[in-house]
């Protein structure tokens, strides 16, 4: 058992801390400790990097100064408190060195090394690395006890979490210390073992590596990947623009140990990455990546030759005035409200009159709500109720200019449903599916006018959410897909075009990812509360994936999953046993009282 720290301790105290490695992240780090109090020792073998380190850290403190954020006595105290050189040995008599190196196990051993015979023994080494083995480093020094891993997220200042990574041969109290710095330091951390990418990472850059691909794939274009993934689940960043932010060689680096270590075929790095890298094309630092920026390390992103035309003639539309909705539920009311708010007039037709009236009084309730709460005026919401017509019969489809389902999400129903549409609706009418992961061309081959078929995949809840994906099928006319792409715009949605397969956009990349977050508490890697914790705050993701889980439903997400897995035949795409198992046993999430989580019954 290790005797308690005294609070006299270099360890518990870790007054002076040293930074090696004063890039982005370094210097990030070394704000961060300078703010919180700590002597704070920056080293890098570049003269230019010590003196730009200085440069940002005195820009960052004149910015708070002017925010009334420090005051100028503070700031001259905290920019005394950072000092630069060049040379390892300044790290003597520090508590705790950060190693921020680039990621390659011969430099990062070789500070180690150095390190052994420079500072005292019971100073703490810390490795920032995001991919490689902590263990291995570990191993390598001449105080494997004292060395664990720091994984700060950047931009540091900003970021709250921190990743505590242990190997085998880590002393707790190490650990411990490390743990209460971050919480002095106002980071949340969070204590995870050793393996490539760790938690948020680990995570991340699969679902990244995904995105590339699909890009590559040329599935969609750079801009409709980016914004599906912002709009349909509120991310704060597109995953290739996030790319260019990391840095694409980095990126690459990060997958090619992670694949090293798991051999699962969504770590193997997208060729594109390694195109991109040896291009030297790694993102915003070199001002171009993914995306072409105005200059090297900026975020003003320019137009090149992939940027979407503006202003082109427009293509050939058909006039869409009144619109039929076919279903009941939750989704298919939305859409309803969307279409109505839009000044379309809605046939909204279920399996009996019964429940198209109390799905049209639903609609009432939401408009009234949004009164309520100051959105739209009395008159608009009676307005857009009236434009609402119940049926219970697909023959009141017969005029409208686009039929629309949101029913189960089942494909025997689905193609009935589409049968019936090609009998009722007139010549002309645009036949859409609001499926998000069957087939739309299995819907198409239902009638007699598979030109005529499109998707048009809402988000729920639909009124609130921004996105559409826009799927046309090989037999799609060009009209039909030009008429939906203005139509969402019309009605005040962002369309984003993708191909007719599992997933399209937005569930091909969220599913997998949700799946490797399920396999991490299988394999008992990382609890449900840290590997939410992580993602929300080391990612920027509004929600954890266990909670987004089960919001979702487990048994959605196993329905989504399988399709993922039998369209793309990927073993790393298979379901998660546990996933099975929850749903096999009825917990189905929030709507059942219990998924990952507890929910209190209402």
């Amino acid at each position: 058992m290790d005797a308690p720290l005294s609070p006299q301790t270099p360890e518990s105290r870790m007054s002076t801390v040293a930074v090696v490695g004063l890039g982005t992240m370094g210097t990030g780090i070394a704000e961060v400790l300078a703010r919180a109090g700590r002597e704070v020792i920056g080293i890098d073998v570049s003269e230019t990097a010590t003196a730009q380190a200085v440069a940002a850290l005195e820009a960052s403190t004149a910015r708070a100064v002017r925010r009334e954020h420090l005051t100028e006595q503070e700031r001259t105290e905290l920019l005394a408190r950072f000092r630069t050189y060049t040379e390892l040995r300044a790290a003597a008599d520090a508590d705790l060195v950060i190693e921020v190196a680039p990621e390659s196990y011969e430099v990062k051993q070789q500070i180690f090394r150095e390190l052994d015979a420079i500072v005292r023994p019971d100073t703490v080494l810390a490795t920032g690395t995001n991919a490689l083995s902590v263990t291995r480093l570990a191993a390598d020094s001449a105080r494997p006890e004292r060395v664990l891993g720091l994984h700060f997220f950047n931009p540091a200042p900003a970021m709250k979490l921190v990743e505590v990574v242990s190997s085998v041969l880590t002393a707790p109290t190490a650990v411990a210390a490390v743990t209460d710095l971050a919480i002095e330091l106002g980071k949340e951390p969070v204590a995870v073992g050793d393996r490539p990418g760790f938690v948020a990472d680990g995570l991340l850059f699969g679902y990244l590596n995904q995105a590339a691909a699909m890009y590559e794939a040329k599935y969609a274009s750079r801009e409709d990947i980016d914004s599906a993934m912002k709009l349909g689940c509120g991310l704060p960043m597109g995953p290739l623009a996030l790319l260019d932010l990391i840095g694409v060689d980095t990126a690459r680096t990060v997958l090619d140990a992670m694949y090293a270590e798991s051999r699962d075929r969504l770590h193997a790095p997208a060729p594109i990455l390694k195109q991109l890298s040896e291009a030297g094309l790694t993102g915003r630092k070199a001002g171009r990546g993914f995306y072409s920026y105005q200059e090297p390390g900026s975020d003003v992103v320019v137009r090149d030759a992939l940027t979407p035309l503006t202003g082109a003639a427009p293509a050939p539309t058909r006039t869409v005035r009144s619109v039929g909705v076919a279903g009941s539920g939750t989704m298919a009311s939305g859409i309803v409200e969307v279409f109505a708010k839009a000044g379309y007039d809605v046939v909204l037709a279920a399996r009996s009159q019964e429940k198209a009236e109390k799905a049209k009084a639903r609609i009432g309730t939401s408009l009234q709500r949004s009164v309520d709460k100051g959105r739209m005026t009395a008159e608009a919401a009676e307005q857009t109720l009236a434009r609402i017509t119940p049926a219970g019969t697909y023959d009141a489809f017969a005029d409208v200019d686009l039929a629309l389902e949101a029913v189960a999400e089942d494909l025997e129903i689905k193609q009935q449903l589409f049968a019936t549409f090609d009998k009722v609706c007139k010549p002309g009418a645009i036949l859409a599916t609001t499926t998000s992961s069957l087939p739309v061309v299995a819907c198409a081959r239902a009638t007699s006018r598979p030109q005529d078929v499109i998707g048009m995949h809402f988000f729920n809840p639909a009124p609130a959410m921004k996105l559409v994906e826009v799927v046309r099928t090989v037999l799609t006319a060009d009209d039909v897909h030009a008429t939906v792409r203005d139509l969402t715009e019309k009605v005040r949605k962002h369309p984003v075009d993708c191909g007719d397969r599992a997933g399209f956009i937005v569930n091909a990349l969220l599913f997998p990812y949700l799946n490797n977050a399920i396999k991490m508490v299988q394999e008992h890697y990382a609890s449900l509360d840290d590997i939410d914790a992580a993602m929300k705050l080391g990612g920027g993701y509004p929600m954890g994936p266990f909670e987004l889980l089960d919001v979702v439903g487990l048994d959605v997400s196993l329905a989504i999953e399988k399709v993922l897995h039998r369209e793309f035949r990927d073993p790393g795409l298979a379901p998660a046993p546990l996933l099975e198992h929850l749903v096999a046993a009825g917990c189905l999430g929030r709507k059942t009282g219990r998924g990952f989580r507890e929910y209190a019954r209402r």
